[in-house]
């Protein structure tokens, strides 16, 4: 089985890309499952139901976002009526929306997967260990489920690698979210999960962390007022991760980063036919 996993879109260039490249993605990957962060998709803040409609119909299976998930308010709205878009599962009990949600992939597999957000330099919700904890503990993984997902929302890499030791040969990948920046250490730990502490963001990386450079920067020069900050427009690179998962056992055989477009150095899984250029 052979799940893609996508980092957070970040405004119009972004989403443009995915919803463009996607099928693609899908076809030429043979990915069975598609989970994307999409919670800077509309304009760099949060998103919208018309947003997630059109990652379904590109081939999304199932929609993660973070901290920005409110930004939009008529997502308050839409968010009961939509089983496939999650919100952090650690929100106070109460909270619209759900954090993990069980879905079945192109096979038959059964895929779960748990949204959580971080709390080190993040907003105070409740424990995140505990919270996968409750998901994870009551099913056998490769009986109950053939793959677990956890997309961990996070500012320090400290507390995503805590995570992913954690929650070692209990899922299939622990991948962070929300910096914005993939990092270069995807690997298979050694009791099966597929781990990378960033998948980085699908947009423009002529920016910082997405958004247009010199407001961005006077923020860091000027103790007054800045204006508003809005995404960077030019070239999107597709960032993500690529998954192999034994259904029979639900760990992970291999991870491979992907890179795809715009300025990062290209990344595309070894052992997949074609080349990101060929794409």
């Amino acid at each position: 089985m052979r799940l893609l996993f996508l980092g957070d879109i970040v405004g119009r260039t972004g989403r443009v890309a995915v919803i463009e490249q996607l099928p693609m993605l899908r076809r030429r990957l043979s990915s069975d499952f598609v989970i994307i962060n999409a919670e800077n998709a509309a304009h760099g803040f949060g998103l919208t139901g018309k947003i997630a409609e059109q990652l379904y119909e590109a081939g999304a299976d199932v929609i993660t976002t973070g901290n920005h998930v409110w930004d939009q308010r008529e997502i308050l709205a839409h968010i009961d009526q939509d089983d496939r878009l999650l919100r952090p599962i650690n929100y106070p009990k109460g909270t619209p929306g759900r954090g993990a949600v069980l879905m079945e992939g192109r096979g038959g597999h059964r895929v779960l997967v748990i949204n959580v957000m971080a709390r080190l330099f993040m907003d105070p919700l409740d424990d995140p260990f505990a919270a996968v904890d409750a998901v994870v503990d009551p099913l056998d993984l490769g009986r109950d489920v053939d793959a677990i997902i956890v997309d961990f929302h996070g500012e320090a890499t400290s507390e995503k690698m805590a995570m992913g030791h954690y929650c070692d040969g209990r899922v299939s990948l622990v991948v962070g979210t929300h910096t914005h920046v993939p990092t270069a250490d995807a690997q298979v730990l050694p009791g099966g999960t597929a781990y990378q502490t960033d998948a980085g963001m699908c947009g423009d990386y002529d920016s910082v962390i997405g958004m247009k450079k010199q407001p961005a920067i006077n923020r860091f020069l000027k103790k007054q007022p800045a204006e508003r900050l809005t995404p960077a427009e030019s070239l999107a690179t597709i960032s993500g991760v690529v998954v192999d998962v034994d259904p029979a056992s639900g760990l992970a055989t291999a991870i491979h980063p992907l890179r795809l477009g715009g300025r990062l150095t290209p990344a595309w899984p070894a052992r997949v036919e074609g080349s990101a250029d060929a794409a």
